[in-house]
């Protein structure tokens, strides 16, 4: 499914507004499409809304490496210019640009 409107794409490097991570998207939901639960587990003050993209990353921070479902609106662009050091980026992409990663083929049309 092809996704517009969105602020990122897919192989952006982008960082958590609120807490301390980055990450490279690797997809796209053109809304929220997680459970539930997992939803109602962000403290309420804080929990983004559903009518929005949220974005799959292959994310960092200090300590650990992941993957992490966010709402557009808690996303910014990662100004660093430093590769994501996840170790299943090789896996998905190709060459590191300086913000945004090659996609392979099997993502070209």
């Amino acid at each position: 499914m092809s996704v517009t409107n969105t602020q990122f794409t897919i192989g952006q490097v982008v960082k958590h507004r609120l807490y301390d991570f980055r990450g490279v998207i690797v997809d796209v939901d053109p809304e929220f499409s997680n459970a539930e639960e997992w939803w109602l587990s962000i403290p309420e003050d804080i929990r983004p809304r559903k009518n929005q993209p949220f974005y799959h990353l292959l994310a960092e921070n200090e300590s650990n490496a992941y993957e992490a479902y966010v709402s557009e609106q808690n996303l910014l662009i990662d100004e660093t210019g430093e590769p994501v050091n996840h170790p299943r980026v090789a896996e998905v992409f190709g060459e590191f640009l300086g913000d945004s990663y090659a996609l392979p083929d099997s993502y070209r049309n």
